[in-house]
């Protein structure tokens, strides 16, 4: 049967990829820290449940490690001409951007199949991972479709892969990260306080003042932790899960995706998102380094709204 474990082996054999090419790569200075760097992380895809959590703790202050010491670079090395792919993109226009939509499409597509016909009686995929299962498989078929139709260099998709990923840096992990730390937040009882204050606070039966309390709470502590992936434990802990499903009788599949969308909000008015609101001001050379933060908080605001209306309206009355 195929579950979540498989989804895990393929993500680390893309990080183990991009480790052995970084390490080949001497155009890049850097070239054995960025090889440690996603080696590391291939190891917690493929190792992870087997280190426990002393040994994965270790492989994090590791990566830590490697990103504050400014041992990560970039490479020079590219799998194509700069003339070729502007030839390409000439070529084909906006149909480049078909395969991406493979993706979504599998997955879509397999979920449907996988539900409403006999294929779930073969035991083929895990039913609690079937969508995951199905992304990655949506993956494979656009790479496949990529190179039957483009016909790129045999290497390059591992080699366009890092070259994107490296210019990323260490910040394509923070939301994992951050995830983590939100677990290690509820796992220390900052949900269960937050909890009894709440419940303090709000008279039993006031739905709406729960909702209120839930999504604003989702946007400060994004705001503070800079992501809502943090936000999302302590807050489902508090308010989410004991007071709005189990108290009020609230949708729970509403509750946790609009307050996740209530707490993306917080992500558009937060200096602390820097890899969302800070680098790229940078990167543009903005005269306000908040100017980015500026232009995002009216539809912040205007989206905060939309997400307590739908929390209230679809999570109680539908």
């Amino acid at each position: 049967m195929i579950n979540l474990h498989w989804v895990y082996v393929l993500v680390g054999a893309v990080f183990g990829a991009w480790s052995v090419f970084s390490a080949r790569d001497r155009s890049n200075p850097k070239r054995f820290g960025n090889a440690a760097f996603w080696g590391l992380l291939a190891i917690s895809f493929w190792f992870g449940d087997i280190l426990g959590d002393f040994g994965n703790g270790i492989l994090v202050l590791a990566l830590v490690a490697i990103a504050g010491t400014h041992l990560l670079g970039r490479g020079s090395g590219e799998s194509t001409r700069k003339e070729e792919r502007s030839a390409c993109s000439e070529r084909l226009g906006n149909k480049l951007f078909l395969p991406a939509l493979v993706v979504p499409f599998t997955a879509f597509l397999g979920t449907l199949l996988f539900n409403y016909t006999p294929l779930k009686a073969l035991n083929l995929i895990d039913p609690k991972s079937v969508t995951l299962v199905l992304l990655g498989v949506g993956v494979i078929v656009a790479l496949a479709v990529c190179y039957v139709w483009l016909r790129p260099p045999v290497f390059a998709a591992v080699e366009e892969g890092r070259r994107l990923i490296d210019s990323i840096g260490w910040a394509v992990v923070l939301p994992q990260m951050l995830a983590a730390l939100g677990a290690v937040f509820a796992a220390a009882g900052v949900g269960t306080t937050i909890g009894s204050m709440a419940s303090a606070v709000i008279p039993h039966g006031s739905i709406l003042l729960a909702v209120l309390l839930y999504a604003l709470g989702m946007v400060v502590f994004t705001m503070i932790m800079g992501n809502a992936f943090a936000a999302f434990p302590v807050m489902a802990a508090a308010i989410g899960v004991p007071i709005l499903i189990h108290q009020d009788g609230g949708n729970a599949a509403v509750i946790g995706a609009v307050g996740m969308l209530a707490g993306f909000c917080g992500t558009l008015m937060t200096p602390m998102a820097a890899n969302f609101n800070i680098v790229p001001a940078a990167l543009l050379e903005l005269k306000d380094q908040y100017g980015v933060i500026r232009a995002q908080a009216p539809t912040a605001i205007v989206l905060l709204i939309a997400n307590v209306v739908i929390l209230y309206v679809a999570g109680f009355h539908l």
